[in-house]
């Protein structure tokens, strides 16, 4: 304990993750001993962050603006659509390069305990726009689902599978080079972009 303020910067270090307390000290300290103006711009950043960036209204990512820069983009392929768990997951999958097809995040993954249901992860909103685009003669020929490989990524990927069914072509999922227990956030561009040219059908 050095200073009231200094106990406060750390404890809000802390929501990071994989930040514990003594971490959260040693950045502290780093940013007062040798990164000041780096930590001033690191605080404005995060304000604007905070404030502005906000929920893309097609895809549900994250955005400048209403619309993300990939939902706006006429170049990708609307009739292709890769469903994520997170915004975090849809950037893994953006850095392999290997999709050129469009974005829905769920914001989770399935989980009744948790309070988390199909309306907390936009199933409506998803079905929404899979109807919209039937009615305009461009309909959804495949949908890849890209959850994690874990119980709850599975048992959401059988959930959203049901759900959209009648609204699309095809739907599959990807599954070889993600190893069990595997969450795409982590895995690397070659891994990844693997597991999307060998997805399998459902």
């Amino acid at each position: 304990m050095l200073t009231p303020k200094f106990d406060n910067l750390v404890k809000e270090l802390k929501v990071l993750p994989s930040v514990g307390q003594k971490t959260a000290q040693r950045m502290a300290l780093h940013l007062l001993n040798h990164k000041r103006t780096q930590g001033i711009q690191l605080a404005e950043a995060l304000m604007i962050a905070m404030n502005e960036i906000k929920q893309c209204q097609i895809c549900r990512g994250f955005s400048d603006d209403d619309i993300c820069p990939i939902c706006a983009n006429p170049q990708r392929d609307n009739q292709l659509l890769c469903i994520v768990e997170t915004a975090g997951d849809m950037v893994a999958i953006e850095q392999t390069a290997s999709f050129q097809g469009r974005y829905f995040v769920l914001g989770g993954y399935l989980s009744p305990i948790d309070g988390i249901g199909a309306e907390q992860l936009g199933i409506d909103q998803l079905i929404f726009q899979l109807k919209r685009q039937i009615d305009e003669g461009n309909p959804v020929k495949e949908v890849i689902l890209a959850t994690n490989n874990t119980v709850e990524g599975q048992t959401t990927a059988f959930f959203v599978s049901e759900a959209i069914k009648p609204y699309v072509g095809q739907i599959s999922r990807i599954a070889q080079g993600v190893p069990m227990g595997g969450e795409l956030e982590y895995l690397d561009s070659m891994t990844l972009g693997q597991a999307l040219q060998n997805r399998g059908k459902i």
